[in-house]
């Protein structure tokens, strides 16, 4: 990484740990008036100061951690029928093979009737309940 693009010009000749304690103003994108301000609401002077600042770790943490959560099941169950109700309503959207055999388009047997069941909402509840008495709900 070049530091140039990441800390004013006059800081660019200066190791880390010596810009661990250089204002948090030699920050790219940081003005004098930003810096007060963190030095009003949280006390930080330093860019140090400011990479120890705790709500500055939590939000790193959610992060990183948000990037490697998986869906639940009924998240996954809420996008899969979510994929369904489109499809069903939105049939022309996948490319089909024309032929001259064909006179209409059916919806799949395992497919709900949204006109009976909007979105399949009865079994997203009926998935919710299940996983609710599993885990002792």
């Amino acid at each position: 990484m070049n530091i140039d693009k990441i800390v004013d010009t006059k800081y660019c000749g200066m190791n880390f740990r010596d810009l661990c304690n250089a204002p948090v103003e030699a920050l790219t994108g940081v003005s004098s008036k930003d810096a007060k301000a963190l030095q009003q609401a949280f006390g930080i002077a330093t860019i140090g100061q400011l990479a120890d600042l705790k709500f500055v770790k939590w939000a790193s943490a959610i992060r990183t951690l948000a990037e490697e959560e998986c869906d639940t099941e009924e998240q996954l169950a809420k996008e899969t029928l979510l994929d369904d109700a489109v499809e069903m309503t939105f049939p022309a959207s996948d490319p089909i093979s024309v032929d001259a055999g064909i006179t209409r388009i059916e919806v799949a047997p395992e497919k709900v009737d949204a006109h009976i069941d909007h979105q399949a909402a009865g079994e997203v509840e009926e998935h919710t309940r299940k996983a609710g008495a599993a885990k002792g709900h």
